[in-house]
């Protein structure tokens, strides 16, 4: 195991990179998808996939780590960052979306075209 870490270490002094990262935001109404979402992350590429929605797009609010607005009452971004996004795009469902040099994000997804930040405030209460 040790020299299993050994050799990641050696290959990221060069700029590999082995690992990765998987978003997926899912949402379901009376057992039906109205959101099915996946992004991950490989070697500095994004990759968005728009599964289903039930608009026929997935919209993406992609922020800075830890500076996407939050579900709490006073509705501002964590830490001391922008709240805008760094990246707004839409997907068509079905379709995909590749960014270059997004690592460490965090990501709020909708099948509603809503202002930034809209998409991680959860349900209207």
């Amino acid at each position: 195991m040790k020299f299993l870490a050994l050799i990641y270490f050696v290959l990221s002094l060069f700029g590999c990179d082995i690992g990765g990262s998987s978003y997926v935001t899912r949402t379901t109404v009376d057992g039906t998808d109205t959101l099915y979402s996946q992004a991950t992350t490989q070697a500095g590429v994004a990759r968005f996939e728009c599964l289903r929605s039930a608009s026929g797009s997935c919209h993406y609010s992609v922020y800075a780590h830890g500076c996407a607005p939050t579900s709490g009452p006073d509705q501002t971004p964590s830490g001391s960052c922008e709240s805008d996004p760094i990246e707004r795009f839409t997907v068509a469902r079905g379709d995909s979306r590749q960014i270059a040099g997004l690592t460490g994000f965090d990501l709020c997804v909708s099948a509603e075209d809503a202002p930034a930040g809209k998409a991680c405030d959860g349900p209207e209460r």
